[in-house]
């Protein structure tokens, strides 16, 4: 089992709570791949995978500001 701390997560983000929240949108995106499609070189889990990718820095990612209300 990997272990990623707070620290790891932090280092690619600037902040833990950023880095879960990146980790996780991209879990949702390997998760709406179709199967034939999604990485097997290994048979980790796919928030592992998000994880890994997320402290070794492939995962490239940007802020978005939030849209006015009523529009």
């Amino acid at each position: 089992m990997d272990v990623f701390t707070p620290q790891e997560v932090a280092i690619s983000t600037q902040s833990k709570y950023l880095g879960v929240l990146v980790a996780a949108k991209y879990t949702r995106e390997l998760n709406a791949l179709p199967r034939d499609l999604k990485p097997l070189a290994s048979e980790k889990k796919l928030t592992t995978r998000a994880l890994e990718a997320l402290t070794s820095g492939q995962i490239e990612f940007r802020l978005v500001g939030r849209r006015p209300r009523g529009t």
